[in-house]
C-alpha cells in the first residue's frame, strides 16, 4: 500500500511539474525578444500592414497571452503542435523525424557511459588508495568539469580531422541515397557524437560506484568471504556486482536531464540531425512553435527518466518503500 501511494504521489508530482514547465516555457518565450512575425517574414520584408495584420490574426498573436496559452495548450493536447517557421513543416513532424536520431545517440551514450563508468568505479574501489584509484578519480573529476562543447571540438579535431578515423559530421555519408545507407554507416557516424555525449555521465557513475563498492567491501559478509578463501575476483563477481549494479542503474536513469541538456551542444558540433540541432536552429530562427514543442517533449523525456529511477529505487527498497533520496 505504501509503495502504491508513493508511486501515485510521484506521478502526480511529475504531471504538476510538466504543466509548470509548459507554462514557464511559454512565459519565457513571451518575455524574450523573439518576434515570430520578423522570423517568418524577415527584416527586409515588403509586406503591407494589412498583410501583417492578417498573419497576426491567423496565428492569434493579437490576442492576450493567457488566451493564447490556453489555445496553444488545447491544440497541443489534441495533436496540433503548430507549424515550424524554420522547417516549414508541422512541429510534430519535425520532432518525430529528428527524435529518432537523438534517441539512438542518447541510448548509445547512456549505455557507454554506464558500462565504462561502472567498470571504472569497481576498479577504483578494488585498488583503493593506489595509483589506479587516484588516476581514475582525477580522470572522472576532469570529465565532470570539462564542457561538452570543448570535448566535442577536441574529439572532432583529433579523431576526424587529424587522424581521419571518423567522419567530420552528419548521420550518414554525404551524397548517399537514404535507402542505400546501412546500419554500419549510421553507427560509424554516431561514434564520435556518442562519445562526446557520454562524457557527461562517466565520471558521475564511476565515483558513485566506487563509493558504494567500498562500503560493500567493508561489510561483515565480505570479511567472512575472505576468511573462506575467496579471491578478490570472486568477491567482486559474487557479492560486489550483485549489491551495486541496480543502485548504479537507478543513478544512471536519473542522469537523463544532464544527457538531454548536453545533446544540443554535441549535435551542433557534429552537425548531427537530431532534436538538439533542431533546438539550436529554432532558437536562432525565432521559431516559437518548435521551441515550445521541443521544450515540452524534452520535459516529458526527463520526467520519464526520473520516474523510472524513482520506481527502481522503490522496487529495490526491501522494507516499506520509505527511503530518503
Amino acid at each position: 500500500m505504501a509503495r502504491m501511494k508513493y508511486t501515485g504521489k510521484t506521478v502526480l508530482r511529475m504531471l504538476t511539474l510538466f504543466i509548470a514547465v509548459s507554462i514557464l516555457s511559454f512565459l519565457l518565450l513571451e518575455a524574450s525578444p523573439v518576434d515570430p512575425m520578423t522570423a517568418y517574414i524577415g527584416t527586409d520584408s515588403t509586406f503591407s500592414e494589412e498583410a501583417k495584420e492578417e498573419i497576426l490574426r491567423h496565428w492569434g498573436l493579437n490576442e492576450p497571452p493567457v488566451k493564447r496559452f490556453f489555445k496553444w495548450a488545447w491544440n497541443f493536447v489534441h495533436g496540433d503542435w503548430g507549424e515550424s517557421i524554420t522547417y516549414k513543416k508541422p512541429v510534430k513532424t519535425v520532432i518525430a523525424e529528428r527524435l529518432k536520431y537523438s534517441l539512438a545517440l542518447m541510448f548509445a551514450a547512456w549505455s557507454f557511459s554506464g558500462i565504462l563508468g561502472y567498470a571504472m568505479g569497481i576498479l577504483a574501489a578494488v585498488r583503493k588508495g593506489r595509483l589506479t584509484d587516484k588516476l581514475i578519480k582525477t580522470f572522472c573529476l576532469a570529465l565532470q568539469s570539462a564542457p561538452t562543447f570543448w570535448i566535442g571540438l577536441l574529439s572532432l579535431s583529433l579523431f576526424a580531422v587529424h587522424l581521419g578515423w571518423f567522419p567530420i559530421g552528419l548521420a550518414a555519408p554525404m551524397g548517399k541515397a537514404a535507402e542505400e545507407v546501412t546500419i554500419s554507416d549510421r553507427i560509424y557516424h554516431m561514434i564520435l557524437p556518442a562519445f562526446t555525449l557520454s562524457v557527461l555521465g562517466i565520471g558521475k557513475i564511476a565515483l558513485y560506484t566506487r563509493q558504494k563498492f567500498i562500503e560493500i567491501l567493508n561489510r561483515e559478509f565480505i570479511l567472512y568471504a575472505k576468511a573462506k578463501g575467496e579471491s578478490m575476483g570472486q568477491i567482486v563477481m559474487r557479492h560486489g556486482i550483485r549489491n551495486t549494479l541496480m543502485p548504479a542503474v537507478t543513478v544512471q536513469f536519473a542522469s537523463f536531464s544532464e544527457l538531454f541538456g548536453g545533446i544540443a551542444l554535441a549535435e551542433s558540433v557534429f552537425s548531427y540531425p537530431g532534436i538538439g540541432s533542431a533546438l539550436t536552429a529554432a532558437g536562432l530562427g525565432g521559431d516559437v512553435p518548435l521551441l515550445l514543442g521541443i521544450a515540452v517533449c524534452s520535459a516529458a523525456f526527463v520526467f520519464a527518466g526520473n520516474l523510472t529511477a524513482d520506481i527502481l529505487y522503490l522496487a529495490l527498497e526491501p522494507r516499506d518503500g520509505s527511503f530518503v533520496h
